[in-house]
């Protein structure tokens, strides 16, 4: 059976502000669409690969917040994405901290007010 994890949506209140801020911090470009009347950009999907992908999305149901799930996008530099990030108008929340062997995570709160976490391998 594939991991049971295949997709994620980050609530947004502002999508333009959202899209700027993590088209910034991820150097990529979201494809914005409308799925069952909720304003969606997905992040780009890594075809062949086992990544999950997701969306950041604004909806009736949609409620950024600090205290939901902890999503983890992986980078090769956490000092750089947090530059981005501050840059970006994000707010360092934990900073670049080991984990041993495991690498390396930080946490920011993003221009909606959802905390996002990042890993990057030892």
């Amino acid at each position: 059976m594939p991991h049971p994890v295949c997709y994620f949506e980050i609530p947004v209140n502002d999508m333009g502000r959202a899209v700027a801020f993590y088209e910034a911090v991820f150097a990529l470009k979201l494809e914005r669409t409308e799925i069952d009347g909720n304003e969606m950009a997905l992040f780009p999907e890594a075809v062949g690969t086992n990544a999950i992908t997701g969306a950041l999305a604004r909806g009736a149901s949609y409620v950024p917040s600090r205290q939901g799930t902890r999503i983890y996008f992986r980078t090769d530099s956490i000092d750089t994405t947090l530059e981005r990030a501050v840059a970006a108008g994000g707010i360092v929340m934990y900073p670049k901290t080991s984990i041993g062997d495991l690498g390396w995570v930080a946490e920011f709160e993003d221009s909606e007010g959802n905390v996002i976490a990042l890993h990057s391998p030892a």
